[in-house]
């Protein structure tokens, strides 16, 4: 079977091949310096894409210049791993030695960051720009009937069957090799493939539409502000995993442009220790999503807003005073916050004019979105806007949902 490094001079050569047809079609207008293209792979598919992009001895500039975005559906970007452990290079059988990170490392060109790091699962900003790629993330392990199902038994929990959810996602590195910003990211209860499998999914078609050409990007964070224990154990040695769940749905619409919920092994966590430690305070910013709408979309085309409803749930499954399991006050299934949020946004009429965005909380007001959200402009002109949410009450969690919106394809 071709190495990976192969298949990614090959895309390099397909992507030339047809900017030259495109280019020579009778009244296309299009000159090779204009030709742009798409690429859209699924699983190893993305691998061949990251390799194309991030290794400059991989195929040719002009057709790394030539690619606008990328989208890939349930991409092992950080290797995949079978009862806890990686793949070992020697393992050839079905091609699974390519998902074993040190020879990731060298087909992606990321030597450095892996032995910084122990992860590949990096983008150089100077190879392709992170804002420009998108990872669909599968959740269902529970469909995934590959050999006999021995593949989702290894895989575990927090998977798709194949993939973990933790390796499915990729985040961007500045020159420095710091962490510049996390790449567009979405979730779906779908297996790795087959019938059930994310590729089929009515989940994983709209975000790719609206990635590809929708109008406004929506980065979804919470920053966590303050956490308070149960009065029972306050000042004790306690451990706790914060799980952070979130479901995205635009108006109208029957399906989740991204789901994370607990029972599906796909929250976002935080420890306690992360959350009160003073000197860490980024691991209280906590990046949770990204929705893509499209005016296209619109239920009612004589309402000019984008609107979608946003459940943001926080649970804490147990306390662990002095490592051992407190049960007093243990009810399987709460919630220190859970609500949702319908978020309408109007944007400019014209070039130059305001936004007008409106949010309330369904708690509140049901089926409205009334209250004005201000905003403030930050560089490229993309908007950012917070919400308050939850209380300081004991035990409680509180803190901020941010929003960094900005328009899309404009």
């Amino acid at each position: 079977t071709p190495e990976i490094s192969d298949f990614a001079k090959g895309l390099g050569q397909l992507i030339l091949r047809v900017r030259d047809l495109v280019c020579a079609h009778p009244g296309s207008g299009i000159t090779a310096e204009d030709f742009r293209c798409y690429l859209v792979a699924h699983s190893m598919g993305g691998l061949v894409c990251r390799a194309f992009l991030q290794n400059s001895d991989l195929g040719d500039d002009q057709a790394r210049r030539s690619v606008d975005k990328v989208f890939t559906y349930a991409t092992p970007h950080n290797g995949i791993d079978m009862a806890g452990l990686n793949v070992p290079k020697w393992l050839s059988a079905a091609d699974m030695n390519n998902f074993n990170r040190d020879h990731m490392a060298r087909y992606l060109k990321l030597e450095t960051l892996y032995k910084k790091t122990g992860r590949v699962d990096w983008l150089s900003e100077e190879s392709f720009p992170s804002d420009r790629f998108f990872c669909m993330v599968g959740t269902n392990r529970a469909d995934y009937e590959v050999a006999m199902g021995l593949s989702r038994a290894f895989a575990g929990h927090g998977s798709d069957g194949l993939v973990r959810i933790e390796n499915a996602s990729v985040w961007g590195v500045n020159a420095r090799g710091q962490v510049s910003t996390p790449c567009a990211t979405a979730y779906a209860y779908r297996s790795h493939s087959g019938y059930f499998g994310i590729v089929n999914s009515e989940e994983a078609y709209q975000n790719l539409t609206r990635f590809l050409f929708g109008d406004v990007r929506v980065d979804i964070w919470v920053d966590v502000e303050a956490v308070q224990l149960p009065p029972e154990i306050q000042g004790k040695p306690v451990d706790a995993l914060y799980q952070f769940e979130l479901l995205a749905s635009p108006r109208g619409k029957r399906w989740y442009l991204t789901r994370r919920v607990a029972e599906e092994d796909s929250v976002a966590c935080r420890s306690h220790q992360e959350l009160v430690d003073p000197a860490n305070r980024s691991a209280r910013s906590v990046f949770l999503s990204t929705v893509f709408l499209a005016n296209r979309a619109r239920v009612n085309p004589m309402r000019p807003s984008l609107a979608y409803g946003l459940t943001l749930g926080v649970r804490v499954p147990d306390y662990e005073v002095e490592r051992k399991f407190w049960p007093d006050a243990h009810f399987e299934g709460g919630y220190l916050f859970r609500d949702t949020m319908i978020v309408e946004m109007v944007p400019p009429q014209q070039a130059g004019g305001a936004w007008t965005v409106t949010f309330d909380w369904q708690s509140r007001n049901p089926g409205r979105a009334t209250q004005s959200l201000a905003y403030k402009t930050l560089r490229g002109g993309r908007l950012q806007m917070a919400v308050p949410f939850g209380s300081s009450s004991a035990p409680g969690i509180a803190g901020r949902l941010r929003f960094v919106v900005s328009p899309w394809n404009g």
